[in-house]
């Protein structure tokens, strides 16, 4: 009775999956509030319409085994893994234990889900019922997060049921999904359920009384009259005086198991302590404990049972938590020690470690080696979380302290590995207690350090990892050149807000403790190119950098140089070396993709997004922006602005400069001294593009001052061009004696074009004009297509100030063109003011069609033009064909086209 909006809201999701317009929806409220019904009435009319119906439920007792939700919802949909993609099937095979293989990222995993789903709904629509999502294990809940925000133009519809957390938080995965929350009753509807659960009168107060504390609350309305004599009910009965009504209906709960017999109050503990509900389970445990089945029809009478057959089924989920919290110690440790023995150690040896472990009394090393081994095969599933719970567990219970040290620090690197940042760091304070050899000493000062830097970026944290890389050099040489290495780009992300002369510190301990040698090693040319750097300088640090990055665009691929993929992109823009950037950001985005690494996925692409904007194609900058944004947005990863800001400086359109200022502020105040250099590159740009030279110096003058790694040589070519527009030449032609030195130690066409572009704006008389055209020769064998449009359009306006009109008009033509064509408005708008006063009026830009489309459909149309598949393409953006398909329809209709032959000639820019 009642809930008639709630139904509407939920069958609207039916309705719109039924059409292929896939949805969730997240239905939250107390327990006993009724989700568990919604969600049963949705499975009624779901199976009655044709869907095909699969579910799954949380327990609390689950959390720690990784992926056991999503097998439990997916298991039935198994028979369809042959038609996945193999990486997706093998990432699935793996994270359900069907087969052996590397452990697999969790998006994979996510996107293998949202694959098979859409296989199965292609056959007709699917319903996926998920209650008591909030017990979850981590790895599902993410998973099943990701899907949801994935699911599209699919016949999918998911309905999680979630109880309210006791601090009224809507946190954790699921946050952000469309919600319904579930309120009580209204007076009438708790009226009429009271009424019928109640059969005996009932005196006018007591009733108004009865309705008023359930607080509308059905499972309180039905089950805590229940106890209650019809006459009590008649003369006077009082509910408790407690304000939480969950907390009253457990505690119903509660007295009715307390008055059963002890043998059947030890068979539900059993029952409750076991999540699997498996009957047969149950039974052979009841027999390692001694008790008659009968016992079980004790429990079903007092309603705190619903059945015994195929599973074990309780009431409600209240029923599970308040017998299990009302057991003693001792009991609690029988009942798992009896499902513990009746466990198959060779079927389920992880179950069986957990009850074993819930079993001890005290410490005992045998379970917590047993624990150990289910941590490594979570850990091989991809489960860091449960291998994290596994690990902890046995930490509590290993009895030497050496040992338990060792595996309280194993367990800090996997926690922290796995996201929980606290936890690491209290296992890590467990780790320390105990005795450790200098390595692990060291091994918890590098973690220490690591957690830091996930947490705060802060000014702290590049002394940190210093002093735990220099502890580790005689310890362990490759693990301190790595946290040497970490130090170093520590420091690049506290920026401004580190700690003054830090680099030169990390730089001279590397150089004097890690001798490298003849190392040809990725990591160590790194590490020794940036360490003289800061040191020696920049020239002299030249050709071990180009070493790095030379070994580093030959590499395979390994994960463990994919590691440092960013940095050495920031290396190569310091190098002016832009064939460097673009095939590591390249190379960093397809190992991310083939991993299914959306952690990693995100940034990469913001890299090679940032390497486009200065090849001149912002229009497939913004495709992958608009990727990062859904991927972020799929992950609940926060989003990362930098390359946004160069995007919205080259761009140059209106409110580009309040987003750029306002982004400092925000960043001065978290203390993130990377994106405001990243914001000071991009004012440069921005302003020097506006005209706004005063502006423009003084950002470029923070980065040069700063002389940190990419932005010093980012900052020096557009301070030169700002203080000569701005009339202070000292300071151009100083920081152009600065830029020639470096370019002349880089000897990239992209280095050199940038040093002569800059001299030419300092020179006066036929030398400008030898080096406007040496830029722009240079610059034109470099993929910086952005700085050769400039170099054209700096040309054009000094061929108008020699009055060779003319001349200058092809150069302006030119300029205006390139950029028009690349999106670069402002300095577009530069080039038209220039070339009016030449006396030419600039050509419009012509529209094309492919304007009409959305930066994400515009990088679907870019990877179907070139002949890829429609699964091919789903598999690279983690969508399914069916999505792919949806905006292809919406593609064609915008580009009035009806096929991808069509779409291919089209040649999109």
């Amino acid at each position: 009775m009642g809930r008639r909006a709630e139904r509407e809201t939920v069958e609207q999701v039916l309705v719109r999956a039924r059409a292929g317009r896939s949805g969730a929806l997240v239905v939250r409220g107390e327990a006993g509030i009724g989700k568990t019904a919604l969600l049963d009435q949705a499975r009624e009319a779901a199976a009655s319409s044709g869907f095909r119906v699969e579910s799954a439920v949380g327990v609390e007792a689950e959390a720690q085994f990784a992926f056991a939700g999503l097998h439990q919802l997916c298991g039935p949909l198994l028979g369809g893994l042959a038609a996945l993609p193999d990486p997706q099937q093998a990432a699935l095979g793996v994270a359900f234990g069907l087969r052996g293989g590397p452990a697999p990222d969790r998006f994979l995993v996510g996107l293998a889900t949202l694959t098979l789903v859409a296989e199965v709904a292609e056959e007709g629509p699917l319903l996926c019922l998920i209650d008591d999502a909030q017990w979850l294990d981590e790895a599902s809940a993410q998973v099943l997060a990701f899907v949801a925000r994935r699911v599209s133009a699919e016949r999918v519809a998911l309905l999680f049921g979630v109880r309210d957390s006791g601090d009224g938080g809507a946190g954790g995965p699921l946050a952000g999904l469309p919600e319904l929350r579930l309120e009580g009753l209204d007076a009438a509807d708790a009226l009429a359920l009271l009424t019928a659960a109640v059969r005996a009168p009932l005196d006018g107060e007591v009733r108004d009384q009865v309705v008023a504390e359930a607080r509308g609350n059905p499972l309180a309305l039905l089950e805590l009259p229940d106890n209650a004599q019809p006459a009590g009910l008649a003369g006077g009965f009082e509910l408790p005086d407690v304000g939480n009504v969950p907390r009253r209906i457990e505690d119903e709960f509660r007295r009715r198991s307390a008055g059963l017999p002890a043998e059947t109050q030890l068979l539900l503990l059993t029952a409750a302590a076991d999540p699997t509900g498996e009957t047969a389970l149950l039974w052979r445990a009841a027999a390692h404990l001694g008790i008659d089945p009968e016992a079980a029809a004790l429990a079903e009478h007092a309603g705190l049972l619903l059945q015994i057959d195929t599973r074990v089924r309780f009431r409600h989920p209240l029923v599970r938590s308040a017998v299990y919290q009302a057991a003693t110690p001792p009991d609690k440790r029988r009942a798992h020690g009896a499902l513990a023995e009746a466990t198959d150690p060779r079927s389920d040896p992880d179950r069986r470690a957990w009850h074993r472990a819930q079993a001890v009394l005290g410490t005992d090393e045998d379970a917590a080696a047993s624990l150990q081994d289910s941590a490594d095969r979570a850990r091989a599933r991809g489960g860091l979380a449960a291998a994290a719970a596994f690990l902890q567990r046995a930490v509590k219970l290993t009895p030497d302290p050496a040992t338990r040290a060792a595996r309280a620090l194993d367990a800090a690197h996997i926690t922290h590995a796995a996201g929980s940042t606290e936890a690491a760091s209290e296992l890590l304070t467990v780790a320390a207690s105990g005795p450790l050899d200098a390595l692990q000493h060291a091994r918890v000062e590098l973690l220490r350090a690591r957690i830091a830097f996930r947490l705060t970026r802060g000014s702290d944290v590049p002394r940190m990892l210093l002093a735990a890389a220099n502890t580790l050099v005689p310890l362990d040489a490759a693990l301190a050149r790595e946290a040497y290495l970490e130090a170093i780009e520590a420091s690049f992300h506290a920026g401004r807000f580190a700690t003054a002369h830090t680099l030169h510190e990390i730089a001279v301990a590397a150089q004097e403790a890690v001798p490298l040698g003849t190392s040809s090693q990725p990591i160590d040319l790194l590490l020794d190119g940036l360490a003289t750097r800061f040191t020696l300088g920049y020239e002299a640090s030249v050709p071990s950098l180009e070493r790095a990055l030379e070994a580093l665009r030959d590499d395979s691929g390994s994960h463990d140089n994919g590691r440092w993929l960013w940095l050495a992109c920031h290396v190569g823009a310091m190098l002016w070396d832009d064939e460097s950037i673009y095939l590591l950001a390249s190379r960093a985005v397809r190992l991310a993709r083939e991993a299914g690494a959306l952690a990693t996925l995100p940034a990469s692409l913001n890299a090679l997004g940032l390497v486009l904007v200065l090849t001149g194609e912002l229009s497939r900058a913004a495709e992958l922006f608009a990727e990062d944004t859904a991927i972020t947005r799929a992950t609940g990863a926060p989003p990362i602005p930098n390359a946004r800001l160069n995007l919205a400086a080259w761009r140059g359109v209106p409110g580009a400069p309040e987003f750029l200022e306002t982004t400092v502020a925000g960043a001065t105040a978290r203390g993130e001294g990377l994106t405001l250099s990243s914001a000071d590159a991009s004012l440069a740009y921005l302003h020097n593009g506006l005209g706004n030279y005063d502006k423009a110096l003084a950002a470029a003058s923070r980065l040069s001052e700063l002389d940190e790694l990419a932005h010093s040589s980012v900052a020096l070519p557009e301070l030169i061009e700002a203080a000569v527009r701005a009339g202070e030449p000292e300071r151009a032609a100083a920081a152009l004696d600065r830029l020639v030195s470096r370019a002349c130690a880089s000897g990239t066409p992209w280095a050199l074009g940038m040093a002569a572009r800059s001299r030419a704006l300092v020179s006066t008389g036929p030398s400008a004009e030898d080096h406007y055209r040496e830029a722009i020769e240079r610059l034109g064998r470099s993929r910086m297509a952005t700085h050769l449009a400039r170099a054209h359009l700096v040309y054009g306006e000094w061929l108008r100030r020699e009055g060779r009109r003319q001349d200058a008009r092809d150069q302006l033509r030119t300029a205006h063109r390139l950029l028009s064509d690349m999106g670069a408005e402002a300095y577009a708008d530069r080039a038209a003011r220039e070339l009016r006063a030449t006396g030419e009026h600039p050509r419009r830009r012509t529209a094309q069609p492919t304007d009409a489309l959305t930066a994400h459909e515009a990088h679907i149309a870019r990877l179907v033009a070139t002949g890829a598949t429609s699964r091919e393409v789903a598999s690279q953006l983690f969508l399914s064909p069916r999505t792919i398909d949806a905006h292809l329809r919406s593609i064609f209709r915008k580009l009035g086209i009806t096929s991808r032959r069509q779409l291919r000639e089209l040649r999109l820019p």
